[in-house]
């Protein structure tokens, strides 16, 4: 499942205020301290950011889908590691336990419980 990616309302807000205030003519001015340019470079550093770590994001899902199927194939690689020990050295051998078998000479048998009907 991917990762829910980053959004920010205040940079969407801020986008707009921006544009809004492109728009005046002539050009606001509000002193040395508030500059567009400056408020522009604020808003594209914070979506830079967000671009940044929402690809890092994607990045950890494709990890985590290789990861996934590589999970995969180890456990069809187990089973039939298992398998190949129980076909060569049978089913009951310390050899088959070794590999992490059950021997069915030491497996429980299930009580059955007697149904209602």
């Amino acid at each position: 499942m991917a990762r829910r990616k980053r959004t920010s309302r205040i940079l969407d807000a801020a986008r707009q205020r921006l544009a809004g205030l492109k728009s005046i003519t002539p050009a606001p001015d509000f002193g040395t301290n508030l500059k567009l340019s400056d408020y522009e470079q604020a808003i594209n550093d914070l979506s830079d950011k967000i671009d940044n770590y929402n690809q890092k994001l994607s990045d950890l899902d494709d990890s985590q889908n290789v990861i996934v199927a590589g999970e995969r194939n180890l456990r069809s690689l187990n089973r039939r590691m298992l398998s190949a020990s129980e076909a060569q050295y049978g089913e009951n051998s310390s050899q088959y336990e070794q590999a992490g078998g059950t021997p069915t000479s030491e497996r429980k048998r299930q009580k059955k419980t007697p149904t209602k009907g």
